[in-house]
This record gives C-alpha cells, sequence and structure tokens, in this order.
C-alpha cells in the first residue's frame, strides 16, 4: 500500500519517508520508496533515516562542508554557504536514533596518558580527549572550515570577521551544556583563552592564541578576538577545545597546579562522550552524553579506546581477529597490511594528510649542561651548528628507499619539510638526490675528520650521535637504512627506541619528543592550510617563549632549539599579511629557506592517513590534513545492520 501510494504521488516524499521509517524497512527498500516519488532522495532521506535499518547522514559538521569552499573559507573572504548555516543552527533534523549501536572498540597503539591536550603534544592524547571536549570550529576531511560549538562560520559576508582583518566574532550555538549540567557560555571561551595562554601553565596549545590581543565577551553567546596586527588565519582561535571555567579557574590563580589538576585524567566537556574510567597508557572507557546537542546523536552507547601494542597488532587485531573496530595510524609495511585484509574482517582506510615523517636534529648540545640544562638553547651542538654537516646528511637520507619499501601507498618521499598545502610549496626546490659521495664530500669540506676506528671528529667530539624515535616496526626499519647509510660516510648512530606513550606523552619527561636529550629523533607532525603556527617550531624572537627550556616545562613550540635571527624577521612579515596573494610568497619563501637554504630540519616521507575499519562501520569522514583529531565526526560513526 505505501508502495501505491508513493508511486501514485498520494504522499509527499517526507510522508512516505516518515512511514518507511516507522515500519522499520531497509535502506534499500526505502531508496526504492523515494525513487518512486520521483525526483532526488538526498535532502529528505538525509535528515530522518534510522541507524538502524538506513545509513544517517554525515553529521551537521559534514553537512557545513558543502557551503564552505576549500580556497575562500581559509581566506579572509570566505562566505559559508546555505548548508553550513542551517546545520551550525541546528535546523537539520536528527540523522538516526540516539544510542542503540552498542561498544564501538577504538586501538590506539599509540597509548593516551592525558585528556587535557593542553598538557601535551600527542595526536594520540588530541583524539582521546575529543571524545569529550570540543572545539568552536573544526575542519572536515576536504580541509574546510566547520562550525561545532560557534553557531556558523565567521566570514565577511556575514560581518563576522572584520575587513582590516584585526578580528573575528565568533557566535556560540545555543542550548549546549557541559556533562555536569552547567550551560556552556561565552565566559568558558574566554578562560580557554586566558589558561592556553598563560605562560606559567605552559599549554601546548599557546600558538593557536600567539596573535590574539584579547578575548572579550560580548554577551553570553558572543566573543570576539582581537588580534595584535592584522591576521589572516582567524580562525585559529577557535581551533583549540574548550575548557569549562566553572572547573577550572583554579588554575589561573594558581597555574602551578595546572598540570596535577584531576580534570587532566577525567575531563569534562561538551562532547559526544563522557569519560567513565582512564587509566594513562591504557584504556578509557566512555559512556554516551544523553544530553548532546546535536540530536540523534551519538549512535554508539560506549566506547573502549584501548592503547599499547604496536602499529602492526592493531592492525591484526581489526582486521583479522576482530579484537578492535578501528585502529589508528596503521605504520606498516604495505604488503603485511595487503595479506591482513584477504581476511574480510575489516578494510584500511586511507586519506590524504597523514602528515610528515621529519628527520630533526637538535641545535642544543644535549650531552653537555649549562646553566644546569642539557640541550639548553645558549649552548649550541658541536656538530649541527655546521651548515656543511647539515647539507651532508640530506644527502646520506635514502628516502625513496625508505618510502618504496616501508610506505608503499602509505606516502611519498620528500625532503620539504611543508607539504600539505602546494599554495605553500616553492617553485623549484631541490631534488633531494641520495648521494653518500657528496656527504662525504661536504664533511671533508667543515673539517670533519676520520679516526682510526673510521668515525670522524669535528670540534672536539666524534660524530657518533644518539638517534631516537617512538617504538615502530616501520620507525625501527627506518632507523637501520639511515645508520647503514650514515656509517658508509663515517658517522655512527646509536639506535634508541621509545614507547609511543612516553615519547610523545608529557613534555617533562626526559624521554620526550620536546625535551629532546638526544642529537637526532624522528616523528610525523601535521600541518594546517594557513602554516603560522607551524613555523613556529623554527620561531626564536623570544627564546624564553619559544624554545622548550626547564623555566618554561618545555611546552614551548620549538624543541630543536634552531634560532635564525633571518627567520623571525622573514616569518614576522608574513603572518601580518592578510592577503593571500602576499602571504603565500613568504611562507614559501620560509619553507625553502628551513628546508634548502639553512637545512634546518628533513622531510623523509609525505604520509597518508592509514587506518583500518571493521566491516560493519559506517559513518566516518576520515580526516584531512587540517583536522584536529581523527575521531572529529565519531557522534556520526554508526553500525551497519
Amino acid at each position: 500500500m505505501l508502495a501505491e501510494a508513493a508511486r501514485g504521488g498520494k504522499l509527499s516524499r517526507r510522508e512516505v519517508l516518515k512511514r518507511a521509517v516507522a515500519f522499520g524497512l531497509s535502506a534499500p527498500a526505502i531508496a526504492a520508496l523515494l525513487a518512486a516519488c520521483g525526483g532526488s532522495s538526498s535532502t529528505s532521506s538525509s535528515s530522518t533515516t534510522s541507524s538502524t535499518s538506513a545509513e544517517p547522514a554525515g553529521s551537521s559538521i559534514t553537512s557545513a562542508a558543502a557551503g564552505t569552499p576549500g580556497s575562500t573559507g581559509l581566506a579572509i573572504s570566505g562566505t559559508p554557504g546555505t548548508a553550513a548555516q542551517a546545520s551550525a543552527t541546528g535546523s537539520t533534523s536528527a540523522s538516526g536514533k540516539r544510542g542503540g549501536d552498542g561498544t564501538l572498540r577504538l586501538l590506539w597503539w599509540q597509548a593516551p596518558t592525558v585528556l587535557n591536550p593542553a598538557f601535551s603534544n600527542g595526536t594520540k592524547d588530541y583524539d582521546a580527549s575529543r571524545l569529550v571536549l570540543e572545539p568552536l570550529l573544526d575542519f572536515d576531511k576536504n580541509s574546510d572550515i566547520v562550525p561545532v560549538l560557534a553557531a556558523e562560520v565567521p566570514s565577511l559576508d556575514n560581518g563576522q570577521v572584520s575587513k582590516d582583518g584585526l578580528s573575528v566574532t565568533i557566535k556560540l550555538r545555543q542550548g549546549v551544556t557541559w556533562h555536569d549540567g552547567t550551560p556552556f557560555t561565552a565566559d568558558d571561551v574566554v578562560f580557554t583563552w586566558q589558561y592556553n595562554s598563560n605562560q606559567q601553565i605552559a599549554s601546548t596549545w599557546s600558538g593557536y592564541f600567539e596573535q590574539v590581543k584579547t578575548a572579550e565577551k560580548l554577551d553570553s553567546g558572543t566573543v570576539k578576538f582581537t588580534f595584535s596586527a592584522p591576521y589572516a588565519a582567524w580562525w585559529n582561535p577557535g581551533i583549540p577545545y574548550i575548557l569549562p571555567q566553572h572547573l577550572l579557574k583554579g588554575s589561573l590563580e594558581n597555574p602551578g597546579s595546572g598540570r596535577s589538576d584531576p580534570f587532566n585524567l577525567k575531563p569534562t566537556g561538551t562532547g559526544p562522550y563522557k569519560v567513565q574510567t582512564f587509566k594513562p597508557g591504557d584504556v578509557g572507557i566512555y559512556t554516551m552524553n544523553e544530553n548532546y546537542w546535536d540530536p540523534g546523536k551519538p549512535h554508539f552507547d560506549t566506547i573502549n579506546m584501548k592503547g599499547g601494542g604496536s602499529a602492526t597488532s592493531a592492525a591484526q587485531a581489526v582486521m583479522q581477529t576482530g579484537d578492535a573496530d578501528w585502529a589508528w595510524n596503521l605504520q606498516v609495511d604495505p604488503n603485511v597490511l595487503k595479506a591482513m585484509s584477504s581476511a574480510g574482517k575489516g578494510k584500511v582506510v586511507t586519506a590524504p594528510g597523514g602528515g610528515c615523517e621529519r628527520f630533526l636534529i637538535n641545535f642544543s648540545d644535549p650531552h653537555t649542561k649549562m646553566e644546569g640544562q642539557l640541550a639548553y638553547y645558549k649552548n649550541p651542538h658541536p656538530h649541527f651548528k655546521e651548515l656543511k654537516v647539515r647539507q651532508a646528511l640530506s644527502y646520506l637520507l635514502d628516502r625513496k628507499t625508505i618510502a618504496n619499501t616501508l610506505y608503499g601507498a602509505g606516502g611519498d618521499p620528500t625532503g620539504a619539510l611543508y607539504n600539505f598545502n602546494p599554495n605553500y610549496m616553492p617553485p623549484g626546490i631541490a631534488d633531494f638526490t641520495y648521494d653518500v659521495a657528496k656527504a662525504k664530500q661536504l664533511l671533508d669540506e667543515a673539517g670533519a675528520k676520520k679516526g682510526g676506528d673510521g668515525i670522524r671528529t669535528l670540534n672536539g667530539r666524534k660524530l657518533s650521535w644518539t638517534y631516537q624515535t617512538s617504538t615502530n616496526d616501520v620507525r625501527q626499519k627506518t632507523q637501520e637504512i639511515i645508520k647503514a647509510s650514515f656509517g658508509q660516510a663515517g658517522i655512527n648512530l646509536d639506535l634508541k627506541a621509545i614507547d609511543a606513550s612516553v615519547f610523545f606523552g608529557a613534555p617533562d619527561n626526559p624521554d620526550s619528543e620536546q625535551t629532546f636529550f638526544a642529537d637526532i629523533e624522528m616523528e610525523t607532525t601535521g600541518g594546517g592550510f594557513y602554516p603560522d603556527r607551524w613555523f613556529l617550531w623554527f620561531y626564536s624572537a623570544d627564546p624564553g617563549r619559544y624554545i622548550c627550556q626547564q623555566s618554561n616545562s618545555w611546552g614551548a613550540e620549538n624543541f630543536i632549539r634552531y634560532q635564525n635571527p633571518k627567520f623571525n624577521t622573514l616569518y614576522d612579515q608574513a603572518v601580518k599579511e592578510i592577503d593571500p596573494a602576499k602571504y603565500r610568497p613568504l611562507f614559501q619563501q620560509l619553507n625553502h629557506f628551513v628546508t634548502v637554504e639553512d637545512v634546518a630540519s628533513y622531510g623523509l616521507v609525505a604520509r597518508n592517513s592509514v587506518s583500518a575499519a571493521v566491516s560493519w562501520l559506517a559513518g566516518y569522514d576520515n580526516r584531512g590534513p587540517a583536522s584536529s583529531s581523527q575521531v572529529w565526526d565519531v557522534k556520526s560513526w554508526y553500525k551497519k545492520s
């Protein structure tokens, strides 16, 4: 009867859809009925289908992408479209029922250790806390700006981005509450700025507020950020996860207590899930937020986020043994992944923007103390202060072999450090050739002479270096390839593998990437589509503020302790421009400067994001290069019938 009514035009498409869902019809059956009505089914079906019988539409965040073009949305003249505005105000219908899909098992082989991202530089911790905490703005898989706790995306057209580039006004989503029932207001947004900008708290997210002069509450639902100079990346202060003022205001009164606050392990947020229990380095259990602001979401009742193991064992858990539903950051031999996927239990999920695997040198001396500190920025490294030595190392990195044999489709060889957005890639960048003979020549010219044991000596110290990275099969194989190559040139490398929960954990741990008490380390770093915060890794205008050291709890951006006044001047010039035609070539110059001219670090592999999903999981949009987290849209994930 329903089919006849649909074909006869007796019912509207909306009424057909409502009755079909009420009858519990399958997705194909609903699609057939809508087709009988004539016209497209996309608009109606995306708003009311059930998560147990039909595929839910993308989240309100995902919907917003359609109206926010990447090329203009990231420029100062961006104009959100109608789709973005509708989803931001909550006017769209629920995309399915809340809860009912059971437990979602996430496996992050780099185990999360803290749930306050202000005290970590690890993606694992950002992801674990993103289930609970939310930003004002985020980026979808296409790197388009989308609203989360903001009511809409600011732009010139809606008057929220000032024409002079000196301020942005953000209207907040109404009706949002913290997990404890306290209303979310502009006070929380202003507090988040104060918290992350406090140098005594030493937040690792302080860079997002680097250009913010003031944050002002205009009313309970509106905040205005004023910049110290015209600023093209007006969205940056909207990216950090918002913190509850009513629970953390004591941190501003006693900043030294920030790192020991119980909130860091059991935060209260506005997100789709609440923390039930969290064991650092082990497991987190999250329960559904029954009062979540997005109607009909989330779909899973609980989330179990397990940490530990290896990338290979994580892939096995999803694609072979069925012990997990989603595995993150699969830095695994491509042939191994292909063999696993043949079991048919899961599949590999890839997306661009996995970051750049970087080979980093320490510009300070990690073996000698000055003013009571190792790796102090006033004490330069005896070898890496020499440009010819830095140039030589680039010729000893066999990028093609590393990328082709260890990454396959998961990455491409690159020497460029920032390769996430072609707008900032300098034209004619040098070809990074693997050439041991050329490296030897440069080392000879630098005065590094071989001793009887075949190891070179320069400035009174042997070229024998500690090379550290996180524990991971691909990274250890990369270390071996590089060690063999360096050995041909008279350089000894002592390899060190550190558990990822430590290496990417608390910045003040002696074995963390931030303290960097080694000569060399290797890691992957991402980068947004506007690179001001990314280039802070090389900025040193105020060393006490920007360079990692004991006085700032190693929470600054510049942990390689690089210093160059020319870079600082060029950076200051770039971030003052708001016209893309002016700031893009300046950032290209910065990219060329740190990659080729001054050789501040080394790109190895431009990685893709590689994960694994169980076959019945749907609704996910794997992140793009600018998204804050791979689970940014977890509220929309669901279990296919």
